[in-house]
């Protein structure tokens, strides 16, 4: 029955990671409530069912557009895995309780923010304050330990980041740090030090792949809200083991 249950979160997150993938791509150029069918960005032929299957459709198609033959963003199949993945690791983790509804609202809002930035180095302003009421809400049904923790959490992620603006003049964005403050509302004032800690080696080491492959040079801005993201879901799921394994390691 269990295996059930997390098979069919592991198939409603990848239909939801079809549904962010849109969102993502949309919502930042206000297009998002138009009537117009999925199509083929680049010889917009309009996508019949079987070539919206999330995952099963890339796969099928060998990753190329049935119309044109031209290749398919990676970056479809990559997100519907990425949230299906995560949806049945959330149940697979916590089970039927509201604590539940947290690592999904955290999974989707990853999911959406991780697209966006990719493509247009853009953290939406509609995407946080959607999230962040929804967020605010389940964090009050489902306390951290201590109660405090989401609020300290929360001035941590935004102060932090601030001071970064500030200094580097621009190093980072506004998007990154109203995301930090909200993800300081989910995994409380550790959890956002840790993620800070994470998404700074993780940005580390993708930049320095992508200089290596010649994908950017030394001044090409690169997005750092997926680093935020994958960071912060590390954080969330494993968080308290890493932590666990550090202070039993090293004190």
């Amino acid at each position: 029955m269990e295996l059930t249950i997390t098979i069919l979160f592991f198939i409603f997150g990848s239909v939801f990671g079809s549904f962010f993938n849109v969102v993502g791509l949309r919502i930042p150029t206000n297009n998002f409530l138009e009537s117009k069918r999925s199509y083929c960005p680049q010889c917009n032929k309009n996508l019949s069912w079987y070539e919206l299957m999330p995952i099963l459709s890339y796969i099928l198609q060998t990753g190329k557009c049935r119309g044109c033959k031209k290749r398919i963003s990676s970056i479809y199949p990559t997100m519907e895995l990425f949230t299906a993945l995560l949806f049945a690791l959330s149940y697979y983790l916590i089970g039927f309780q509201i604590e539940l509804l947290m690592a999904l609202l955290l999974v989707s809002l990853c999911a959406i923010v991780i697209v966006s930035d990719i493509k247009y180095m853009l953290i939406p302003n509609k995407i946080l304050l959607f999230f962040s009421p929804l967020i605010l809400l389940v964090r009050m049904l489902s306390p951290l330990d201590p109660w405090w923790s989401p609020i300290v959490g929360s001035l941590l992620g935004f102060i932090m980041i601030f001071l970064i603006i500030l200094i580097s003049k621009g190093g980072m964005g506004a998007g990154d740090m109203k995301l930090f403050a909200l993800l300081g509302l989910i995994v409380g004032y550790q959890g956002i030090l840790l993620t800070f800690f994470l998404s700074t080696l993780l940005g580390t080491i993708g930049s320095a792949i992508l200089l290596i492959r010649k994908k950017v040079d030394r001044k090409s801005p690169i997005p750092f809200g997926p680093f935020i993201c994958i960071a912060a879901c590390i954080t969330y799921f494993f968080g308290q083991d890493i932590l666990n394994w550090y202070m039993t390691s090293f004190f």
